[in-house]
C-alpha cells in the first residue's frame, strides 16, 4: 500500500473518489485547500493560531500540514494556539464547580496557593469521574464519529477520508492521536508522560496585581525541549479577565532563555524571574503580546518560555488548566494523584488506542480525593526537575 501512495495517478485517483465521498456525507467540510511548500514557516509578534477543519476536529487529529504548522510554532516560538478543539459543553461543567472552588481558595489570603501575589492562583481540578471529562484533559479522539460514516460499496481500490489532501488514514480502524498530544508527540516524542494535572486561575480583587516576567523551568535543565505545558481556559480569555502575556521565543538560548537569566532559587514562591536587563534586551528584539484566547481553545507552551500572568480587572475567575506533557526520556520524579473512580476512565482510553501517553498515577479513594485536592502547593513548590 505505502508503494501505491508513491504514486502521482494514484494519489490523484484516491484523493478524488475520497473527497467526493467526503462532501456528500460532509457537506459542511472545507474544500481542500490549496498546498504551499511548507506549512511551518512564518515569523508574526503574535502567537500562531492553528485552526482545524470540521473534519480534523470529529476526528480528534490534525492534518499533516496543520501538525507541521503546530510543531514548528512550538519549535520556533516555543507555543502555539489550537482552536475550536474543546467542546464547550464540558468546559461549562467544570467552569462552575472551579469558580466555586476558587472562591474558597482567594479566601484564605496569604495561606493559599498563590503564585507571586494573591490574585493569581494555583488551584486543583476536582480529581474525579464526574468532573474529569477525557475532552477536556486529554483531548480525546472523537474518531468514532467518522468510523460511523456509511461506506460505498464497493469501495474504491483504497478508501481513504481526507482530512486534507496531505492526510492518509484508513476509514477503517483508526485510531489517532488526541490532538494536544499529538502536537506533544510531535515535539517530545512518542507517549510523553503526563506527570502534572492544576490550573492557574486569575482572580479579581485587592491582590490583583501582574505577575514578574518568569519562566516555570526555574533549575538546570536541557537545553531542547523536554516538557510542554497543554493550557486549556475554560472560557474565553482578554486583557480584561487576565489573559497572560508571552515573550515568545524566549525558551532557547538564541532567544535570551535559560537558567542565567532568572533570579530566585529553584522552589521559592518567587523563583524563576526574569532580570531586568533580560527583559529589556528582549523587549527591544521581540516584545511581549497578550493574546486573547478563544472558548474552546488549547495551548501548548514549552515550559521554558518566559510569561507573566496578568490581573483580573473584575471579572469572574478566570481559570486556565495546566496538563504538562514530559519527554519519555525524561527522568521526572512527578506522579498524578487522582481518585480511584478515575481510573477506569483512563484505561478505557488506553485500550481504545486515545490515551498515546504513559501516566504514572497515585490512586486515592474518592473521599480522600475531594478532601485534599485544594490543599495543595503553589506553582514553584513543584518539582518538574528529573532524576539525576
Amino acid at each position: 500500500m505505502s508503494l501505491l501512495l508513491t504514486r502521482v495517478r494514484s494519489r490523484a485517483r484516491i484523493s478524488s473518489s475520497s473527497s467526493s465521498f467526503l462532501r456528500r456525507h460532509h457537506p459542511r467540510s472545507p474544500p481542500l485547500a490549496p498546498r504551499a511548500a511548507f506549512a511551518s514557516l512564518a515569523g508574526a509578534e503574535e502567537p500562531t493560531v492553528v485552526s482545524p477543519s470540521e473534519a480534523e476536529v470529529r476526528a480528534g487529529a490534525l492534518s499533516r500540514r496543520n501538525l507541521e504548522r503546530a510543531v514548528g510554532a512550538v519549535h520556533r516560538d516555543g507555543l502555539v494556539v489550537v482552536e475550536g478543539v474543546v467542546p464547550h459543553a464540558a468546559l461549562d461543567r467544570l467552569n462552575a464547580r472551579m469558580v466555586s472552588d476558587a472562591r474558597v481558595l482567594q479566601a484564605r489570603g496569604d495561606e493559599g496557593p498563590f503564585n507571586y501575589n494573591t490574585g493569581n492562583l494555583q488551584q486543583g481540578a476536582p480529581p474525579v469521574a464526574e468532573f474529569f471529562d477525557p475532552e477536556v484533559f486529554v483531548s480525546e479522539s472523537r474518531a468514532g464519529d467518522l468510523l460511523s460514516l456509511p461506506v460505498p460499496s464497493p469501495p474504491p481500490p483504497f478508501f481513504f477520508l481526507l482530512v486534507d489532501d496531505l492526510t492518509r488514514a484508513p476509514l477503517t480502524n483508526r485510531a489517532a492521536d488526541p490532538i494536544a498530544t499529538q502536537v506533544t508527540s510531535g515535539v517530545l516524542g512518542p507517549r510523553p508522560l503526563w506527570t502534572f494535572c492544576s490550573a492557574n486561575t486569575a482572580v479579581a480583587g485587592a491582590g490583583a496585581a501582574r505577575q514578574p516576567v518568569h519562566s516555570d523551568a526555574d533549575f538546570a535543565h536541557p537545553d531542547h525541549a523536554f516538557a510542554l505545558v497543554v493550557n486549556v481556559p475554560l472560557v474565553a480569555t482578554a486583557a480584561a479577565n487576565g489573559a497572560t502575556e508571552l515573550w515568545l521565543g524566549t525558551h532557547t538560548a538564541a532567544g535570551g532563555g535559560g537558567v542565567a537569566a532568572q533570579e530566585g532559587a529553584h522552589g521559592e514562591r518567587t523563583s524563576g524571574r526574569i532580570r531586568e536587563a533580560q527583559l529589556a534586551a528582549r523587549r527591544a528584539a521581540r516584545p511581549p503580546c497578550q493574546p486573547p484566547l478563544a472558548k474552546g481553545s488549547l495551548v501548548v507552551r514549552d515550559l521554558r518560555l518566559w510569561h507573566a500572568g496578568m490581573p483580573n480587572r473584575g471579572e469572574p475567575p478566570r481559570v486556565m488548566l495546566a496538563m504538562i506533557h514530559f519527554a519519555p526520556w525524561y527522568r521526572s520524579r512527578m506522579r498524578l494523584q487522582l481518585a480511584d473512580d478515575v481510573r477506569p476512565l483512563l484505561e478505557r482510553l488506553e485500550r481504545d488506542g486515545r490515551l498515546c501517553l504513559d501516566v504514572p498515577v497515585d490512586w486515592i479513594p474518592r473521599d480522600r480525593a475531594l478532601g485534599t485536592y485544594l490543599d495543595r502547593g503553589f506553582g514553584n513548590s513543584y518539582d518538574f526537575d528529573q532524576e539525576p
